[in-house]
């Protein structure tokens, strides 16, 4: 059968096994912390309800935010808000280094986006979307601030793509 129609939205390909992994952590966390509890005998069903309560908290700390991308827009969902920027009315990008190197993003509409870029290095869908619309910013004479920016990183996901291709062909 013949899909019709645009093709839907590119999505960070490892996500899911991100999130099972902080879904693993926290269930660890939360069976460790009431095994040691109920040991110790000072397990009760109060205690029991905050073991599970901070495991819920471990969890959402350790859920990596979603990104996806279509046609114009750059999208991340954390457990507590989705963020959302028109990569084809882009006035802004800026790269943070330092402990966690993070890209921020900012559009003609005021909407502000941070990414960190290993997501983008990872995911050549997401990059190829955000670099249409980075040109499509480009043409419209809205990004003032950052493709110095945008073409390392370019660069960079190009280099890793191809040492890639060579580890996977045998001749690197």
């Amino acid at each position: 059968m013949q899909r019709n129609g645009p093709r839907g939205p590119a999505g960070d390909r490892h996500w899911r096994g991100s999130a099972r992994l902080a879904v693993s952590c926290a269930l660890l966390f939360c069976g460790m912390a009431l095994l040691v509890d109920w040991d110790a005998g000072s397990l009760t069903a109060l205690r029991g309800l905050l073991w599970v309560a901070v495991s819920a908290a471990v969890g959402a700390v350790l859920l990596p935010p979603r990104v996806s991308a279509g046609p114009g827009w750059l999208a991340v969902r954390t457990p507590w808000r989705r963020h959302v920027v028109h990569t084809d009315a882009l006035t802004a990008v800026r790269q943070y280094d330092g402990v966690s190197s993070h890209l921020v993003l900012r559009d003609i509409h005021g909407h502000r986006l941070e990414l960190d870029p290993r997501t983008l290095t990872a995911n050549p869908l997401l990059w190829h979307e955000l670099d249409t619309g980075v040109h499509r910013s480009l043409e419209r004479g809205t990004l003032r601030h950052g493709t110095d920016v945008l073409e390392r990183l370019g660069h960079r996901i190009d280099d890793e793509t191809m040492q890639a291709v060579l580890r996977v062909s045998g001749l690197s």
